[in-house]
């Protein structure tokens, strides 16, 4: 860059970036071998982190070359590792090993996982053990991009980066003219942000509240950018949400060229012939490299046959000297003729084998270039857009969803390979999650709530989710009052899914479960025994009697015939997550975490906030971005257990309280007690 002052910009915003990721990626890798070092094996299994007695079992090859192990054992895996996570395998002790390999797939007795090289013998031994661990590839593809900042030569990235840096002002952005959208049941508001989106010249956000659509309308711009002849990156922090977007191109019957990067163990199965992996498998000069790569293995096991020239056999001799003296059966310096040939016969087939593979990511190289010049869109996380493949493919528009989610470095990485770049997200919702308390100021402010100053940006005000009760406190919160409920979701109830209370004994209990109450506040502040606890072990927190509650109301929901599938279960805190499993030990009903039910919708969302103190104390609960994404997951039925007393020392929760009193059913828990006091006495040993 020549402007000495875009320079200076530059320069303090990676170093500055490059210090939070360090301090980030120390703490993400502190904590989780802190752990490893604390707890033992049964303890980190029951927290959902570990899984232990594993015996492995070769499962064959996977696209894209990955070499497949099951791992089983008789007992029931009850497990937070999922799908495309990176795990840490040991026999028994973590800190003494660094194999890891990806989770594949996971079933109720069996793990199987991805090795990207063959998996030494030990797998296949008894008393395996996994272990959740950290995924450092993130972090450096990110360092890699804002290193890479500096040499940007394109224009029109360089005036995205101008923006971004605040030195530049987006243009103002124009309406284009769009005669026909493919998603004809667009609302006006979506149509609206796809016109705004794609007349834009460098940078437009879309602000899509809970139920609003906002990949569908995403969907739509690529669609639209594709059209004008537009190569498009389209990209998400999270798998699940990069899938949505893959299944909607698809859904569109546009017959767009597009493909999906990423480990085929992180992509949804129904979506697995989008993936490059599967792609590169049905071009002709790929097959061609995997038959010369066959050959090349059978030559490696030949030249392993003979003997290795390592320095200690080697004597001084050079390759061209061992392969002279070979030829006319000579030995040398004590080395027999014999060893002096078998040391030829390993130079000469290794040549080969080098040739080989020489020739192997020729073929290789051509068929990906094949495949990605091809697609009209790239669909990827952000993190795989760094992979060294995609160094030098650039993009015209960058669609990057869930903008609100991911940290800005995170962003730049599709960023910076292309000349135009539209997010969505909701910044009302949770930020990224950053583990490091100094870390957390610099990564936590994402691109999407930085560049929603700049004015450049649409409102998706028609929600699809929830009931109008539902809508009305978050929307007057956090949206200023400007979502409508549509007409398909403005009064549904449990009542739709033919659910009915009617039978229940206790008349409270009876109320709570109607369907026509689709607000409940379930009230503990007058009870004895409903204070928040925490483990010596743990910076956690849980509540037994919330717990109770919970698995009491939840029980009896599923007795009067509501499916486990259509309930779910949210709680700020991972120990209060971790008993009330415990407690209802059910495998069809989600309990989660705040951040681990984002992006999600239940027909009915029971929500247990946990604190309850006599400090008032709300820990991170103070962050009222929890309580929206909490409650807006909620389609049916929302359900909220709280001491209102705690909580409402804040004024936000204050709100909340009235909130449900005016428009909801308001109980004591004290009317319950007789129902909860067994459950409280039972998990004193849970």
């Amino acid at each position: 860059m020549n402007n000495n002052n875009l320079y200076s910009r530059l320069l303090e915003y990676t170093e500055k970036f490059k210090k939070a990721l360090d301090i980030e990626r120390k703490a993400e890798i502190l904590k989780t071998m802190d752990e490893i070092k604390k707890l033992t094996g049964l303890e980190r299994e029951k927290r959902g982190r570990a899984i232990l007695n594993l015996k492995g079992s070769f499962a064959g090859r996977e696209i894209g070359g990955f070499y497949l192990v099951k791992f089983g054992r008789r007992k029931e895996i009850d497990t937070e590792i999922s799908t495309g996570d990176e795990v840490l395998l040991s026999k028994g002790n973590p800190l003494k090993s660094s194999l890891t390999a990806t989770v594949a797939e996971l079933t109720s007795r069996s793990i199987t996982l991805a090795f990207s090289d063959i998996p030494p013998n030990w797998v296949f031994d008894s008393n395996i053990r996994i272990d959740l661990y950290v995924n450092d590839i993130t972090f450096k593809r990110i360092e890699k991009t804002l290193d890479h900042l500096f040499h940007i030569k394109d224009q029109r990235t360089l005036h995205l980066i101008s923006i971004i840096l605040g030195s530049t002002v987006p243009k103002k952005t124009t309406k284009a003219k769009i005669e026909d959208f493919y998603d004809k049941q667009l609302n006006e508001f979506q149509k609206d942000a796809v016109r705004l989106a794609v007349g834009a010249e460098d940078v437009f956000l879309i602000h899509g509240p809970p139920g609003t659509g906002k990949t569908r309308t995403i969907t739509e711009i690529i669609l639209q950018e594709v059209m004008r002849g537009n190569k498009v990156i389209a990209t998400a922090e999270s798998n699940t949400a990069v899938d949505n977007i893959l299944e909607n191109l698809m859904k569109s019957n546009t017959n767009v060229k597009l493909v999906r990067l990423g480990h085929p163990a992180r992509v949804s199965k129904e979506l697995i012939e989008s993936t490059l992996a599967y792609k590169l498998e049905q071009d002709n000069f790929y097959k061609k490299a995997q038959e010369l790569r066959e050959q090349a293995m059978k030559l490696i096991e030949k030249r392993d046959s003979f003997r290795k020239p390592t320095p200690q056999w080697r004597r001084g001799l050079d390759d061209k000297m061992i392969l002279k003296l070979a030829k006319k059966g000579k030995g040398i310096r004590g080395l027999s003729p014999r060893n002096i040939s078998s040391m030829a016969n390993w130079i000469k087939t290794n040549r080969k084998i080098q040739e080989l593979f020489d020739e192997i990511d020729y073929m290789e190289e051509i068929a990906l270039k094949s495949v990605l010049d091809k697609s009209m869109v790239v669909v990827s996380t952000n993190s795989s857009v760094g992979i060294d493949y995609m160094d030098d493919l650039k993009f015209d528009v960058a669609v990057i969803d869930e903008g609100s989610q991911a940290t800005e470095p995170s962003c730049l990485i599709p960023l910076v390979k292309s000349r135009k770049l539209i997010m969505s997200g909701d910044h009302k919702q949770l930020p990224p999650t950053i583990i490091s308390e100094e870390a957390k100021p610099i990564l936590s402010k994402t691109l999407f709530e930085r560049l929603m100053d700049l004015k450049n940006s649409t409102l998706l005000r028609v929600q699809y989710r929830m009931n109008e009760r539902i809508m009305e406190f978050p929307n007057k919160t956090f949206y200023n009052g400007m979502l409508i409920a549509h007409e398909s979701v403005k009064n549904i109830t449990l009542k739709d899914l033919d659910f009915d209370s009617l039978g229940v004994k206790n008349k409270i209990l009876e109320d709570i479960l109607k369907p026509e109450n689709v607000l409940v506040f379930i009230d503990t502040s007058k009870c004895l025994n409903n204070l928040e606890e925490h483990r010596l072990d743990s910076t956690s927190k849980f509540n037994r009697l919330e717990a109770s509650i919970v698995s009491l109301i939840v029980e009896k929901f599923i007795d009067k015939g509501m499916k486990k599938v259509d309930m779910g279960i949210i709680t700020p805190y991972n120990d209060q997550v971790d008993l009330i499993k415990r407690m209802l030990q059910s495998e069809n009903l989600q309990v989660s975490s705040v951040d681990g039910f984002q992006g999600k919708e239940k027909e009915l969302i029971i929500v247990s906030l946990v604190r309850s103190n006599k400090e008032f104390e709300l820990g991170f609960l103070e962050d009222i971005r929890r309580l929206n994404v909490s409650i807006t997951r909620a389609k049916r039925k929302l359900v909220v257990i709280a001491n209102s007393i705690t909580i409402s020392d804040n004024e936000f929760y204050l709100k909340l309280v009235q909130h449900f009193k005016e428009k909801g059913l308001y109980v004591d828990a004290t009317y319950l007690k007789d129902l909860i006091d067994e459950r409280l006495d039972s998990i004193q040993t849970v």
